[in-house]
């Protein structure tokens, strides 16, 4: 029998995704009227007084005189705002503060009010429409979704206003949405130890056969659920059969009673459960959830590295985008399953996009949505219900098409996300390519990786650390560091020219089993979520992993310079 509230919001956000649908065929009308009714909302805040909004009548004119500033001119206004002050930023009420993860780079405060959470809401249901109707399509339901992110606040600020990272501060003012969208109750996501939040997640998920997807910020986050559902399954069947917590778990004395109440026995689940588990040897998401199954997380960027491991897991089920956001805001909603282009979201920000040519200067030249072109990069300007005006927030995009008048968009890396030991300037993307080819030509699987610099010779060396996947062998590592060497070359035309001349030849460094997960716990005791967890792929933090254990490291034969020849 069909869940009769998932019907209302099927209905709901089928609604907000034709709405939106009718939007994308009038981009600059909407962009207009969105950017013009945000400067009169926040003419009368401090901000909107000190740059002129109640003078400012034209996209143009806005263009001209409201500079692109950098996250640090909105520091002493946040500041204010944390210690209790109103009308600073944001007209409404401060309700929330995100503490973003500085994982890839300094912490960020970012106001919210009840408002901007509306706006971005908005958003995340025409998301949530465009995934039902792509299910549908492919004879699939629609159905509650496994979530281990914490739900737990960091603290309260001077002003009085609760912080922490921004899926606590959404489920929190969602919290009647969450618990009709995701299988595994509320308090399941309260205990504080990472491993027993996790476990209790996913062990209320399996007991119940109608969950339907799995989602996560990254996908590294979900192949992690993975690992613990494989690592756990015989404990969690226990479990499901008895309707008990494992007691082992490092749970809240007041926790525990409560979560246990929610969970009733069920030895006829914990049979399907140990029959899949005594076939296959593990519990996989493919075999505990066959019917309907779908995952939802970041697509674009290094995500492609991770999704080359989920056929292990998942065999071939859908994965959706749902929406390329930050803690600043929402930038554009997936239209469908398996897509990396995402449609520009017109409703949650007013957008520029500033060309590659403009880069290096301090007020670039910016585009709007209906000037950009297929195939180029931008980095992308947000003003938004959050506060935020022109703000750069350091994301490169490449247009790939366009969704009736509004771009299609996909997140290619972070501005700086890239390294050089001369003037190189290798990507991430150039990095991931590599890597990708190597994995396939080598037969093996890496559990991570990530490209560094020596820290003792100028020019630097190239250091490839990787740790393989348990079980992998690498048999020849002097044969796989050249074919690096090479492939790089071939991938990177500044490289090659470089490693002709002033480059070293590069190391390969193997990392010792359990490396990244040692890495993973240094960064959750820096205080960055695990649900916010992502590791670069190329670094020029010669430090990054200075602390984790080394197996082997190889060198080629020759260690110096390949000649034209040796390259092509």
């Amino acid at each position: 029998m069909a869940n009769p509230t998932l019907l209302l919001i099927s209905l709901i956000t089928s609604f907000f995704r034709e709405r939106f649908i009718r939007k994308t065929r009038n981009l600059e009308q909407v962009q207009d009227k969105f950017l013009l009714t945000l400067l009169r909302d926040y003419q009368d805040t401090q901000f909107g007084k000190d740059y002129g909004f109640s003078e400012i009548k034209s996209v143009a004119e806005f263009r001209e005189k409201m500079p692109i500033l950098p996250y640090a001119s909105y520091e002493p206004y946040i500041d204010r705002i944390a210690q209790g002050e109103t009308n600073v930023l944001l007209p409404d009420p401060v309700v929330y503060i995100t503490l973003t993860s500085g994982s890839t780079g300094k912490k960020k405060l970012i106001p919210t009010s009840r408002k901007s959470q509306t706006v971005l809401r908005r958003a995340n249901l025409t998301s949530m429409g465009f995934v039902q109707q792509a299910l549908q399509r492919r004879g699939l339901k629609f159905g509650k979704l496994l979530l281990t992110n914490s739900a737990l606040m960091w603290g309260t600020t001077e002003g009085g206003i609760n912080y922490g990272p921004a899926s606590v501060g959404v489920m929190r003012m969602d919290e009647r949405l969450y618990k009709v969208l995701f299988a595994n109750p509320f308090e399941s996501l309260l205990p504080a130890d990472s491993v027993a939040r996790h476990y209790i997640a996913i062990l209320f998920a399996v007991s119940d056969r109608s969950t339907r997807g799995m989602i996560a910020n990254f996908p590294m986050l979900i192949l992690r659920m993975c690992n613990y559902l494989e690592r756990y399954g015989e404990e969690m069947i226990q479990d499901i059969e008895q309707g008990t917590i494992a007691s082992w778990l490092p749970l809240e004395p007041e926790l525990r009673p409560t979560l246990e109440s929610l969970l009733s026995p069920d030895p006829q689940r914990a049979a399907e459960l140990r029959q899949v588990l005594q076939q296959d040897g593990r519990l996989t998401p493919k075999q505990v959830w066959p019917e309907s199954f779908f995952v939802t997380a970041a697509r674009g960027g290094t995500s492609d590295f991770y999704f080359r491991r989920f056929p292990e897991y998942f065999g071939d089920t859908p994965i959706f985008g749902a929406v390329f956001s930050s803690a600043e805001g929402t930038f554009s909603i997936y239209p469908d399953l398996d897509t990396d282009g995402s449609i520009l979201s017109l409703e949650t920000g007013f957008f520029e996009f500033i060309p590659e040519s403009q880069w290096h200067v301090e007020q670039p030249q910016t585009l709007l949505p209906r000037e950009v072109k297929i195939g180029e990069r931008y980095r992308i300007l947000l003003s938004s219900y959050g506060g935020f005006f022109r703000y750069d927030i350091g994301d490169i995009i490449e247009v790939v098409g366009f969704y009736n008048q509004a771009p299609l968009i996909v997140f290619k890396h972070r501005s700086g996300g890239m390294m050089s030991s001369t003037t190189e300037k290798t990507t991430e993307d150039h990095a991931t390519r590599v890597m990708d080819r190597l994995q396939a030509e080598f037969g093996i699987t890496f559990e991570d990786f990530c490209l560094t610099l020596s820290g003792d010779e100028f020019p630097a060396r190239y250091l490839v650390n990787i740790e393989l996947a348990p079980g992998d062998q690498l048999s020849d590592p002097v044969a796989f560091l050249r074919r690096f060497d090479e492939q790089l070359a071939a991938e990177n035309t500044h490289y090659q020219i470089s490693r002709g001349s002033d480059i070293p030849a590069p190391r390969l460094r193997l990392l010792k089993p359990g490396s990244y997960d040692l890495l993973r716990q240094e960064q959750v005791e820096r205080g960055i979520p695990d649900s916010q967890l992502k590791f670069p792929h190329i670094t020029e933090d010669r430090e990054f992993l200075a602390n984790l254990p080394l197996a082997q490291e190889v060198r080629l034969p020759e260690d110096r310079p390949l000649t034209p020849q040796e390259v092509s």
